[in-house]
């Protein structure tokens, strides 16, 4: 029947593991009064579903990527509109310069979506504070998940690592 999900003391650890880190980090974006506060838990359950080590590569490719993204997106969308043509050919340009700075796919994925949202969400500031808050958004995501997992490691995603 394939595999089915059950209710063990790992699964439960683990859940409680992911909930409290996306707590924090909900709870720090807020404290920090970022407009968006949500990106940060979002980021933190991407990361927290690694091990440390697998999570220090991912926070790095989604750190680099959402740098770019945030970056291009805000000089793009400070000269043009929020275009379907500039959106695409704001994404071919990223490919591009995710392979020169020797990243990995995944960091032109973040990148991507980063640009969407500093290009394509309607907002009334200007390019380059959305594209800072985005930033900052997606960094306390990564900073709490990181901390959660060296605090709190998942013992059961480093067993299977060993074995």
């Amino acid at each position: 029947m394939g595999n089915r999900f059950r209710l063990t003391q790992p699964v439960f650890v683990h859940s409680v593991r992911t909930a409290v880190a996306g707590v924090v980090s909900l709870l720090a974006a807020r404290l920090l009064r970022l407009p968006e506060a949500y990106w940060a838990p979002i980021t933190t359950l991407v990361i927290t579903q690694s091990s440390l080590g697998a999570a220090l590569t991912v926070s790095w490719q989604r750190f680099l990527g959402t740098v770019l993204g945030a970056a291009f997106g805000a000089m793009v969308a400070s000269h043009f509109a929020p275009h379907a043509l500039v959106f695409g050919l704001g994404v071919l340009i990223l490919g591009p310069v995710c392979a020169m700075i020797c990243s990995d796919r995944s960091a032109y994925r973040f990148a991507g979506i980063a640009l969407a949202i500093v290009l394509l969400v309607p907002r009334t500031g200007p390019p380059w504070r959305i594209a800072l808050h985005r930033f900052a958004e997606v960094s306390v995501g990564i900073a709490v998940a990181l901390v959660l997992t060296m605090l709190w490691p998942d013992r059961d995603a480093a067993a299977a690592v060993k074995s």
